[in-house]
């Protein structure tokens, strides 16, 4: 038999060793994805046994052909035995068939016995019944496996089949999202040069596969307000700590692209808030200890908390040290997700004060990463740190009274006690 030597693209080699049995993969456009497709496809086609049969999913009949039939006899013409483009089958010469079929027409692939399917741009499905009904009963005798490979199309099911694998700890589901900066082989001037002509959110869903929708958008974009700081008020400061090292948040979920984020925030009257500052990167336990430090002696707060789980007690010991030696006296509060969600966490924190115009962000911040993060949110593929550590300023403010109160110039008669 013919031996094959493929040169593979860094993310495709990496995805190829994972050896889940299902793969969902959320991928922009031109990162390789359907040339990954073909050859798993085929690859799996050589080592399934004799009469069985690999199949290929796309949205309609000619995708299904234009993507998969015509790119497969390319990629396997030194194993094909026989071929029918009216049907879309393949027979290769060890006696397995790959089968190319269309999700509008379920019934297609309906009575096969399948060691491996390819479900190729599943968010464009008609619905899920290929992969419910058809794909996942025919997978059954042989235990085979499935690659589910798409780019984003809103909240659907390709959404919680991600979800799912991403989130769930099935042993048998990974999740992985690539971007279009993942092949090497695209000039990174022109996706540079593609963004700065497209909107915000078509370049994240196309390029950055990103799951949202123009209209899903919790924070919209015209609630964004700058202004002044507030007149008067009190300073409150949050964290939400990223791992050192790669450990599990509070919420269990691994921390190793996150970066950590401190939210220093006034409060004013009637609740309002005027956003300082989110100070946030990839640091080490001294770095955040630095950075805490420092927004600590800047802003004197009257309340400060951190979320609680490893990552605070990571810094706790250095950070107290280092509060003593510098003579700033606070108690550190140990915030908590209170078993709600992150995406309900920060909705019921954040969207009714931005609706009734009661957060406000200093005018003098560059805040596209927030707005970025903001209008993307709750996509499971965009980082939302620095929103969540400002959600999390909703646990330790309070109303202050600062503004009933003129300053005034006090005479202190005792300098022990301090009136």
């Amino acid at each position: 038999m013919s031996s094959i030597n493929w040169v593979l693209l860094p993310w495709q080699l990496s995805l190829w060793s994972i050896g889940s049995r299902f793969q969902v993969v959320c991928a922009g456009r031109r990162c390789g994805k359907s040339n990954y497709a073909i050859k798993r496809a085929l690859a799996e086609a050589l080592k399934a046994p004799k009469g069985s049969v690999v199949g290929y999913v796309g949205p309609t009949a000619a995708q299904s052909k234009q993507i998969g039939y015509d790119a497969m006899l390319e990629e396997a013409r030194a194993f094909i035995k026989s071929s029918n483009s009216n049907n879309g089958d393949i027979l290769l010469t060890n006696g397995v068939k790959i089968c190319f079929r269309s999700a509008e027409a379920p019934d297609g692939m309906r009575g096969l016995k399948l060691a491996f399917c390819v479900l190729d741009e599943i968010a464009y499905y008609p619905s899920m019944a290929m992969w419910t009904q058809v794909i996942r009963p025919a997978l059954s005798d042989l235990k085979g496996g499935a690659l589910f490979i798409s780019s984003p199309n809103g909240f659907n099911g390709f959404y919680d089949l991600y979800t799912y694998a991403l989130e769930s700890g099935d042993p048998d589901w990974t999740a992985t999202h690539l971007t279009t900066y993942d092949n090497p082989t695209i000039d990174r001037n022109e996706i540079e040069a593609a963004k700065s002509t497209m909107s915000a959110y078509t370049f994240e869903v196309e390029f950055m596969a990103s799951f949202t929708t123009p209209g899903s958008d919790i924070f919209k974009e015209e609630l964004f307000k700058t202004g002044k700081e507030l007149k008067y008020g009190d300073y409150v400061i949050a964290g939400d700590l990223a791992g050192f090292g790669g450990e599990f948040t509070s919420e269990g979920k691994k921390s190793k692209n996150d970066e950590s984020a401190l939210a220093v925030v006034k409060i004013g009257d009637e609740g309002k808030w005027y956003v300082e500052k989110i100070l946030a990167g990839r640091w080490s336990v001294r770095e955040t200890v630095t950075h805490i430090l420092a927004l600590l002696r800047k802003y004197k707060p009257v309340a400060f908390g951190i979320e609680r789980g490893m990552s605070r007690n990571a810094v706790m010991d250095t950070l107290m040290i280092e509060m003593r030696r510098y003579g700033v006296y606070i108690k550190v509060q140990e915030l908590t997700h209170g078993n709600q969600k992150k995406t309900d966490r920060i909705t019921f924190a954040l969207q009714a004060k931005f609706e009734h115009g009661q957060i406000t962000f200093n005018d003098k911040e560059d805040w596209t990463e927030v707005k970025k993060q903001l209008s993307m949110f709750p996509s499971p593929t965009s980082k939302d740190d620095r929103i969540d550590a400002l959600a999390y300023i909703a646990q330790i403010a309070v109303v202050t009274f600062s503004s009933h109160f003129e300053e005034v110039e006090r005479e202190v008669l005792d300098t022990y006690i301090g009136y």
